[in-house]
């Protein structure tokens, strides 16, 4: 197939490593509001042929694309998709697919319009780690949830902010270290759960880059479920980027997941202790190892037909939960649970 990237920044490097790796695509082009970074990548990444441009559209206007890349800065991830899916081209974005309810609620119905299909980096949902979690829950062996708690503990420098023009912004960037660096580990934490929450209650702060940011460095938050409660919190006020850690208290053990580990800890003081690491190529390993099996799955689900599991549908319940936790923070107050975008 004929792939494209469009942003040629930091988080591109891994989607154009996989796409190298795959045997049935080929990378046509690249394009970057920046033309001279859009280049480095042909050299790197592309051949002879592949094209380099300054836009979006003049890239769809001269190559064929059939898969586009979306790994633009957050406010043109929404209205790139869009104008791709409604030229018949497949998206596959990197998070968040918006930065509004309005945005997302414009994404989901441009996908269902159309034949092309959007696919949403979520690549923590294909870790083993997370794999084994589930297995374990959907077995029945741990019993019932009955509360849990998530933590990210990362650290965003100075720097991370004043040499980008649009991190930092809640017009362009969305958010903080929700909406870009925990948006991961409380899509993990809200499949767990295995329902939709009913309210949540939060609070953001700025820490250590007054001055610096308008979004947040760090959040917390209370999820109520129906079946258990839930504790959230995320910072990257930290002095280190940690793996992320979710625990879930079940009926008959607990569970751990810390990065690429999983423990049991069962009631009777027994602890059983998984490790999926397998080492890293490309990215960081505290972003998880699941990229090159989320993009390839799919492509494999664009050749067979096959339903992509982290379409716009299945990113649904993660996006609005987000959505509600910072309009609980800016409100200060509870706010129920709403699939929508009023």
């Amino acid at each position: 197939m004929k792939a494209a990237i469009v942003g040629c920044g930091t988080i591109a490097k891994m989607h154009a490593s996989v796409l190298c790796d795959m045997a049935n695509v080929i990378i046509t082009g690249f394009a970057d509001c920046r033309r001279e970074r859009a280049e480095a990548y042909k050299s790197q990444y592309g051949n002879q042929q592949t094209g380099v441009y300054g836009s979006l559209e003049e890239m769809l206007e001269n190559e064929q694309v059939e898969v586009l890349h979306i790994c633009t800065p957050h406010y043109l991830h929404t209205p790139m998709a869009i104008y791709a899916l409604e030229r018949g081209v497949h998206v596959f974005m990197e998070k968040p697919p918006a930065i509004s309810r309005q945005e997302f609620a414009r994404l989901c119905q441009t996908a269902h319009r159309g034949k092309a299909r959007l696919g949403i980096c979520f690549q923590n949902r294909y870790n083993e780690s997370t794999k084994a979690v589930e297995e374990l829950l959907a077995s029945g062996k741990a019993g019932r949830i009955i509360g849990a708690r998530a933590f990210v503990s990362w650290m965003r420098t100075k720097e991370y902010y004043t040499e980008s023009d649009w991190r930092g912004r809640w017009e362009t960037e969305g958010g903080g270290c929700l909406i870009n660096q925990s948006v991961h580990t409380l899509d993990l934490l809200n499949r767990f759960m295995g329902e939709n929450p009913v309210e949540t209650q939060a609070d953001m702060m700025n820490y250590h880059l007054q001055g610096i940011i308008e979004v947040e460095d760090t959040v917390t938050a209370w999820i109520r479920y129906p079946q258990a409660a839930a504790c959230f919190y995320a910072t990257t006020a930290y002095s280190e980027n940690k793996p992320i850690l979710i625990e879930l208290e079940c009926e008959n053990l607990s569970l751990r997941l810390e990065g690429s580990r999983v423990t049991c800890m069962y009631k009777n003081g027994e602890k059983e202790e998984l490790s999926f690491y397998k080492g890293y190529t490309i990215g960081k390993d505290y972003w998880g190892m699941g990229h090159k099996a989320c993009i390839a799955d799919y492509y494999r689900c664009l050749e067979t037909g096959d339903p992509f599991p982290v379409e716009a549908e299945a990113v649904a319940s993660t996006f609005w939960l987000m959505m509600d936790i910072y309009q609980s923070a800016r409100e200060k107050r509870p706010v129920r649970f709403k699939e929508s975008e009023e």
